[in-house]
Formats: C-alpha cells, structure tokens, sequence
C-alpha cells in the first residue's frame, strides 16, 4: 500500500498526538475532516493503523522484570505451543523465528523468581523441548515507529 505526503502527516500526528479529535488533526493539517477521515479509514482497511488502544506499562502493572524467551519446539507442535502460550499471561508477545529456536517470546514477571516459574510452566508445555531466556536490564529504544513514517515520508515525497 502507497502511503503518500498526507498519509504521512496523518499517521505523525497519530503517533504524537493520539488523543486528538479528527477535526483537530484536520485543523491542523488545513485539509476538510472528511478528507482526513477517509484517509484513516483507509489506513485501518489496509491494516497500516493496526491498533487505537492505549499503550500500558508492565512495570506499572507490577511486572518490572522483561525477559526474552527463546522456545525450542518438537516438531509438527509449533501451532500447538503457541495456542498454549496464548493462554500463559505472562508472555506478552510471541514470534516464529528463524535460527536458534523456533518461538522468541517477550516475557513479564514481577521478580526474578516469579520469572523462573513461567519459564519452569513453559518448559512443561507439551512440545517444548528447551527454553533460553535473556533478562533485560534497561530499555534503550522504546518501540517506536516514528522515525519508520518519517522515513517513508521522505522515501515518498522522492518518488
């Protein structure tokens, strides 16, 4: 999916500014509400905006402790161990992956020993065969995506 200038404009004041009202970003961005309307209709159709929630803190939800899980699974079980590490709280995003595993999942815990016990629930997880973990110590980028829609902005506007 193209995204053009607008979109672009669109899509920054989303991430800066997400709590602002269509009519304010179309006030913003001098174009009409119904303009900027469609545009993020379209955007969420394509599913370039995938989301609108707000972003919530496991640490202030009383998970301090992040850790990177790498699962190594059975063959023929890997739909079967990511339907129950869906059902594990604890694993707050899982991924296929390519070399040294075959699941990396993000995990919380309120300590370090609540996180050996999820670990130690994974681990006896049918088709699980090993787990490696590695404990973050400090975030160094936040997830973000604004410098990815600038980029694409400029990449666009080259064209």
């Amino acid at each position: 999916m193209a995204v053009d200038e607008l979109d672009t404009r669109i899509l920054r004041l989303l991430l800066e500014q997400p709590r602002t009202s269509v009519r304010e970003y179309a006030r913003i961005l001098q174009v009409a509400r119904g303009t900027v309307q469609a545009r993020l209709d379209r955007l969420e159709r394509d599913r370039v905006i995938t989301g609108t929630g707000p972003t919530l803190s496991p640490a202030a939800l009383g998970h301090p402790v992040l850790a990177f899980v790498h699962i190594e699974v059975t063959q023929g079980h890997l739909d079967d161990v990511g339907e129950a590490l869906a059902r594990v709280p604890e694993i707050v995003e899982a991924f296929s992956i390519t070399g040294g595993g075959d699941l990396l999942t993000r995990v919380v815990a309120r300590d370090n020993a609540h996180l050996e016990d999820v670990i130690q629930k994974l681990i006896s997880l049918p088709g699980v065969v090993r787990t490696r973990s590695e404990v973050a110590l400090r975030e160094r980028v936040p997830y973000r995506l604004l410098p990815l829609v600038e980029s694409v902005g400029r990449a666009t506007g080259s064209r």
